[in-house]
């Protein structure tokens, strides 16, 4: 169930949107067969003062109602913008392993040619340390002791703060049948990718630092 959306931002998306497929404002009410005077009076009051003719505005931008209104769900994070006065806090050691849990998606980052690759993982925290199952050719899988970053962030869009986590030291493989055991049951051991990923990298961190970002 939402809220009633917020006018500012809808009428921000609707201009994004329009932006983007190269309409001006006027090709946009053509479109969507009202007024150009309606069209920006409607942007300022919101959906609720007109919800049809949102649905117009929707369809004439190619785009759904809800995703207008509410955005996309699966769009990336970062759309909603900057709290109010935002500031950048510095997290210590302990808070940054506290703010990743024990499990979750992560980043690994691998040192490859031509260039780094940053792919997601999903993780568990095992005594100070970061592990992942992969494969032995999968794109995730690094060379062994390869130097590596690994990245665990939130962000709160509706609030607009969130927190940045990132680790870095090498990369090794396990192999005693002990850990593996013990790794596998683990909360969030099981890889989401799913396909055959027999091989377990722990990544202890040389150096692990974080930052977050708060408002108000």
């Amino acid at each position: 169930m939402h809220d009633t959306p917020d006018p500012a931002v809808v009428a921000r998306r609707v201009a994004e949107r329009r932006e983007h497929l190269g309409l001006s404002e006027d090709d946009l009410a053509r479109r969507a067969a009202m007024a150009p005077r309606y069209l920006r009076h409607l942007l300022e009051a919101g959906p609720d003062f007109d919800p049809a003719g949102f649905v117009r505005i929707a369809a004439a931008l190619d785009d759904s109602r809800d995703d207008l209104l509410w955005g996309r769900a699966d769009a990336p994070p970062g759309h909603g913008g900057p709290g109010p006065h935002p500031r950048l806090q510095n997290l210590t050691e302990a808070e940054c392993w506290e703010q990743v849990g024990n499990h979750g998606v992560g980043r690994i980052g691998l040192p490859v040619e031509p260039g780094p690759v940053v792919l997601p993982v999903n993780y568990v925290v095992d005594r100070r340390s970061f592990a992942y199952r992969t494969g032995e050719h999968h794109a995730t899988a690094p060379a062994e002791g390869a130097a590596v970053s690994f990245q665990v962030d939130h962000i709160d869009e509706y609030l607009g703060r969130g927190w940045s986590v990132l680790a870095l030291g090498p990369a090794h493989y396990v192999d005693d049948p002990a850990e593996l055991a013990h790794l596998a049951g683990l909360p969030g051991a099981s890889p989401w990718a799913g396909d055959d990923r027999p091989r377990w990298v722990r990544i202890r961190p040389e150096e692990i630092t974080g930052r977050r970002l708060i408002a108000g």
